[in-house]
């Protein structure tokens, strides 16, 4: 029973992940909660140890990766803080999709965020649009990369409690 929910735990952080939530944290709870009902038997402290490491590089590429993409196409850093800002907003408010009605708020929020507050340096459109367009491959490319990372929580999490 206590596998099941784990795995269970694993898919819907997995889930969550595209989504902007914290779909590794929540994983890091199922494998915690997992751990605490076997008395750490199967999952350790070091496997839980290495999966917060993991969560909080996740959180730190996810942030990261749209301001860096942002200054690679040309943007300010007043560009930079558009796109994370946009993006979270995005992510937050959404847009009237079914299901990935969030995830498109959040792509549309790093552009439009790297956008305007690139436009408040000069009316050069082109420039701005070109640093929106790095937000967006930026969003876009971290969203994978977390994934990834959950991929890896999720594997080290039931191979671990397998024992």
């Amino acid at each position: 029973m206590e596998y099941a929910l784990l795995a269970l735990c694993q898919v819907a952080g997995l889930v969550l992940i595209p989504f902007g939530l914290p779909g590794t944290w929540l994983q890091v709870l199922g494998m915690a909660g997992y751990a605490w009902a076997t008395d750490f038997t199967r999952l350790g402290w070091p496997a839980l140890a290495a999966a917060v490491v993991l969560a909080i590089a996740g959180e730190v590429v996810e942030f990261t990766l749209g301001a860096r993409y942002t200054r690679m196409y040309g943007g300010s850093p007043r560009a930079a803080w558009g796109a994370i800002l946009g993006g979270l907003v995005g992510a937050f408010v959404g847009v009237p999709v079914f299901l990935v009605g969030s995830v498109i708020g959040a792509f549309i929020g790093a552009f439009a965020g790297a956008v305007l507050l690139e436009m408040t340096r000069g009316p050069q459109w082109r420039d701005a649009l070109r640093a929106g367009w790095g937000a967006f491959l930026g969003r876009l490319i971290a969203t994978v990369a977390k994934a990834g990372v959950g991929v890896v929580i999720a594997a080290l999490a039931l191979v671990f409690a397998r024992g």
